[in-house]
C-alpha cells in the first residue's frame, strides 16, 4: 500500500502553491472579504484567506472552497443551510465549492459534542440519507455549479497500512486537546480508539481535495483545524477555515434540533415554514436575518432602523418569511401561505387540511391528539386541552376527560395544527 500522500497526488487535482505570495487588494477583494465574514463565528487565518482572494482575483483562478456533510439524518432543516448559505454566497462570487458527503466518516460516526461514543450508520442508512441530502442542499446550492464529492473515493483504498502512516502525522496529546474528549477522559467516559479516527480523517479530506477554505459550525472547529494542519504535512497550501454559528430554533433557546422539536424543515409545507418563520422572537429574527437571508446587509441594517423608529417588527418578519418560504418553494407559495396565517389569525380554518383516519371510537382526546401527530404525546395533548389550546370544529375545549365518538372532525391545536379527523 503506498503513502497516502501518493495517493492524493494520484488525484490529478490542480496544483496549489506551497505558500500564500502577495497580491494586490482592490475593492473588489475587499467586497469578497466582507461577504466571507458576514455572519461567520471565526475566520481563521484572516490574512491568509485575503490573501487567497487576492489571489484569485488576480489570476483568475477560482478558489477550492469544501463543506463535509455526514448524512447522518434523511432531511435538512434551516439551522443546516447556515452553511449552505455561505457556501451560496461565495459561489456566487465565481469560486468552486465542494459538497463533500462523508459517505465513508458517517461510518465512523462524528464525536463532536458528544458525552458518548456515536453509533455508526448502515451503508444502506447512508447512502439513502446522501441521495436526500444533495436534493435538499440543491435548494440553496447551484447544482450546475458544485462539484459533488464521496469521501469513499480516497478512504476506501487507504487500507491499515495507509491509515497507519496517515495516523502516524498526529499526535495523541494534541487530539485530546478538544473539548469533548477531554471533559469524557476526565470524567472517566469511554472514548473509542475510532473517534481520533474521525477528525484525522476529516483532515484527511482536505489534503484530497486541495482545499483554500473549509466551512462549518463552531463545534467542527477542531476538525477544520485537524485538515490545515495535516496538508501543511503534505506540503500544501493550508486552508484557511470559516465558523459559522448554530442558529437557535423556534424555542429561541436550544440549537435548532428536530430531536427538540424547534426546527424549520426546507421541505415542509410552505404554509407550515411561513407560520413557522412567524413565530421566532422579535430578538432572533434579526439573527435570522444575518444568516438565512441574502438581502445586503445595509438593507437588514435600513429595515432594523425602521423597527427600532417604531414600524411593527411583524412586517420585517413577513418580509424575512416570505423570501425563505420562496427560496425553497416559489412566489406564489410564499402569497398564499400569508393569506392563510392571516385567515388563520382571524380564527379561519386553512384551506387544506390533512386527513387523518383513526379507530377506537369512542377515543379519549390526548390518545386522539397524539394519533393525529398533532401533539408528541397524550399528556403534551391533556395539557394544551388544560390551557385552552385545543379547538374541536372551531370550539375550545376544556375537557381533559372528553372522549369523541365516531364522526369526523376538524381538530386544531395551538394557531397552526389542523387535521380533519375520521373517527371509526
Amino acid at each position: 500500500m503506498s503513502d497516502p500522500a501518493d495517493q492524493v497526488s494520484a488525484a490529478k487535482l490542480p496544483e496549489r502553491p506551497a505558500s500564500v505570495a502577495k497580491y494586490p487588494v482592490n475593492d473588489a477583494v475587499r467586497a469578497a472579504m466582507a461577504v466571507s465574514l458576514r455572519g461567520c463565528d471565526e475566520l481563521l487565518p484572516q490574512d491568509d484567506w485575503l490573501q487567497k482572494l487576492a489571489r484569485s482575483n488576480a489570476t483568475g483562478v477560482p478558489l477550492r472552497i469544501k463543506l463535509g456533510l455526514d448524512p447522518t439524518a434523511p432531511d435538512i432543516h434551516l439551522g443546516h443551510t447556515v452553511v449552505l448559505n455561505k457556501m451560496r454566497q461565495l459561489q456566487d462570487l465565481g469560486h468552486q465549492v465542494i459538497f463533500l458527503i462523508g459517505d465513508f466518516t458517517s461510518m465512523i460516526g462524528d464525536p463532536s459534542g458528544r458525552n458518548a461514543t456515536r453509533p455508526p450508520l448502515t451503508r444502506e442508512q447512508i447512502e439513502s440519507n446522501a441521495q436526500t441530502y444533495y436534493r435538499q442542499a440543491s435548494l440553496v446550492l447551484d447544482p450546475s455549479k458544485t462539484e459533488i464529492r464521496y469521501n469513499s473515493e480516497w478512504s476506501d483504498p487507504l487500507g491499515a497500512r495507509g491509515m497507519i502512516q496517515l495516523a502516524s502525522r498526529y499526535t495523541i496529546a494534541r487530539m485530546m486537546e478538544r473539548d469533548d474528549f477531554t471533559k469524557r477522559f476526565k470524567a472517566g467516559v469511554p472514548i473509542s480508539v475510532h473517534e481520533f479516527l474521525y477528525p484525522l480523517m476529516q483532515g484527511y479530506d482536505s489534503v484530497a481535495l486541495k482545499s483554500d477554505l473549509e466551512l462549518g459550525g463552531t463545534d467542527q472547529k477542531f476538525n477544520l483545524l485537524v485538515g490545515r494542519q495535516l496538508q501543511a504535512e503534505y506540503g500544501q497550501e493550508p486552508q484557511c477555515i470559516l465558523t459559522m454559528p448554530l442558529l437557535e430554533g423556534l424555542d429561541g433557546v436550544e440549537k435548532m434540533s428536530k430531536s427538540k422539536n424547534n426546527y424549520i424543515g426546507i421541505t415542509e409545507p410552505a404554509n407550515s415554514m411561513f407560520a413557522k418563520m412567524l413565530s421566532i422572537s422579535d430578538a432572533l429574527m434579526w439573527k435570522y436575518f444575518t444568516l438565512l437571508s441574502f438581502r445586503s446587509e445595509a438593507e437588514i441594517a435600513a429595515l432594523k432602523a425602521e423597527v427600532d423608529a417604531g414600524r411593527n417588527p411583524k412586517d420585517a418578519k413577513v418580509l424575512l418569511a416570505k423570501e425563505v418560504t420562496t427560496r425553497f418553494h416559489d412566489a406564489a407559495a410564499a402569497e398564499a401561505a400569508e393569506a392563510d396565517f392571516q385567515n388563520r389569525a382571524k380564527g379561519g380554518v386553512p384551506d387544506e387540511l390533512p386527513d387523518v383516519a383513526l379507530a377506537g371510537a369512542p377515543l379519549g382526546i390526548g390518545t386522539l391528539l397524539k394519533q393525529a401527530n398533532l401533539v408528541t404525546s397524550g399528556s403534551e395533548g391533556l395539557r394544551m386541552v388544560e390551557q385552552g389550546g385545543v379547538r374541536i370544529d372551531g370550539v375550545a375545549i376544556s375537557d381533559k376527560g372528553l372522549k369523541l365518538e365516531a364522526g369526523t372532525y376538524v381538530v386544531q391545536v395551538g394557531k397552526r395544527k389542523f387535521a380533519r379527523v375520521t373517527l371509526r
